[in-house]
């Protein structure tokens, strides 16, 4: 629940931390989600963004007990987040967590991730699956896209990234004000993170499990995922040749 406070004109969370998952199509798995969010780390809110979809997942995370966002129609897992950034900005939120609506994340490493940021150690934390070599398998195909892309933007922000594409991360709050404004649509992940690093933000890595889907089918099976790495490639070359664009202080 959250409170308005017509005084300040704007919602009062209950929780400082909230969890964003954008979800399209995914009413057999985000009440898992939700529901292992609230068991492992009940300090949190979940906020699920409905992209649009043509099945009862917003009906399914209603009845989990997390807040809903429901978009009119599907507008991409990169605009599906920056709404849930800017949710968490309005609502005050000092932290806010990505995690996917497929089950993939594993909500039992919530506090690893989000220990850098409590510590005031850094200003976004990405959850890899490589640092532990053996924690997680995917297609060749897969794996080559992803080894391109992580050397490509580990010498483009002169820091070592082992995970670019991992959708499970946590950011703070001028990370939160910043991606309300500015986030990635066509290839959220890798771009923000170069995005993130261009700005000056301290990133981090920390090791997390992640698991198969746990519903549905993947899009990127078999060599579509390197095709995919082949346009995320070309996307963050792209946003590598952008001016760089201040950041306000107060996020106005």
């Amino acid at each position: 629940m959250a409170n308005f406070s017509p005084e300040r004109g704007k919602i009062e969370p209950v929780a400082a931390i909230l969890v964003i998952v954008p979800a399209y199509n995914e009413e057999a798995t985000v009440a898992r989600v939700v529901e292992e969010v609230k068991t492992f780390f009940p300090e949190a809110e979940v906020l699920v963004v409905d992209d649009g979809s043509e099945d009862a997942t917003a009906e399914e995370a209603l009845r989990a007990g997390a807040k809903v966002l429901r978009l009119p129609f599907n507008v991409g897992v990169g605009g599906a987040v920056q709404a849930g950034y800017l949710y968490a900005q309005r609502c005050g939120y000092r932290i806010a967590v990505q995690m996917d609506g497929d089950g993939q994340h594993n909500a039992a490493d919530l506090p690893a991730l989000l220990a850098p940021l409590l510590a005031g150690e850094a200003d976004m934390v990405v959850g890899s699956r490589f640092l532990n070599p053996h924690s997680y398998r995917s297609t060749p195909a897969r794996r080559l896209g992803i080894v391109l892309l992580r050397n490509l933007i580990s010498w483009l922000s002169r820091q070592r990234f082992t995970d670019p594409t991992s959708g499970f991360r946590a950011v703070g709050p001028e990370l939160i004000r910043f991606f309300a404004r500015h986030y990635p649509y066509e290839y959220p992940e890798a771009e923000s993170l170069l995005l993130a690093k261009r700005q000056g933000f301290r990133l981090r890595e920390v090791p997390v499990t992640m698991r198969p889907r746990q519903g549905g089918v993947s899009s990127l099976s078999g060599w579509r995922s390197f095709y995919f790495m082949a346009k995320v490639l070309l996307a963050v070359g792209i946003t590598a040749l952008r001016r760089r664009e201040r950041v306000e202080a107060d996020g106005k």
